[in-house]
């Protein structure tokens, strides 16, 4: 038997963790690219290289990878014959999280960023400079609106379970 208090408990952590990495991915595309995205190119490789490197700590990753975890286990504790609405709202949150959020993490974000991290900046000419941004800022950026939207729709997707029955 589950228990209710349990399911309620990792229903809260869930949704906390999936509003945390909406919240970080919103801030991110309402103010932390547009902001970088007025500086030189220079200054704004050099940003997005120490950004992506001091974000690889314990809390990203807690934070990032805690949903990959809490999610299914959220959806296993609510589920019920006949399937309820909650059940439905946590399996959908699931696949959004891993396809939206860490699938496009993982195709797009994290190789742009493994490229820059390689780009020698300081022996860089003014024109190699501009190309880099070129190829890295308007994926980047896509990518990022892209997993921002899945992680809001992850979060509505829970906060919506925690209203619905776990029973119909």
């Amino acid at each position: 038997m589950k228990s209710t208090t349990m399911q309620h408990g990792v229903l809260i952590i869930t949704g906390t963790s999936t509003a945390l990495m909406a919240g970080l991915f919103y801030a991110y595309s309402c103010s932390v690219m547009p902001g970088l995205g007025r500086l030189s190119d220079l200054q704004f490789l050099s940003a997005m290289q120490s950004i992506n490197s001091a974000i690889l700590n314990p809390v990203f990753f807690l934070g990032f990878l805690s949903p990959l975890l809490l999610l299914p286990l959220s959806s296993y504790l609510s589920y019920s014959a006949p399937v309820s609405a909650r059940f439905v709202c946590l399996l959908l949150a699931t696949f959004t999280y891993f396809i939206g959020v860490v699938g496009v993490t993982g195709a797009v974000n994290v190789p742009l960023n493994e490229a820059l991290a390689q780009f020698d900046l300081k022996s860089a000419s003014a024109e190699a400079l501009t190309q880099q941004r070129i190829l890295f800022e308007a994926r980047w950026n896509m990518g990022n609106v892209w997993r921002t939207l899945a992680s809001i729709f992850t979060a509505v997707l829970v906060i919506v379970a925690c209203v619905c029955p776990s029973k119909n």
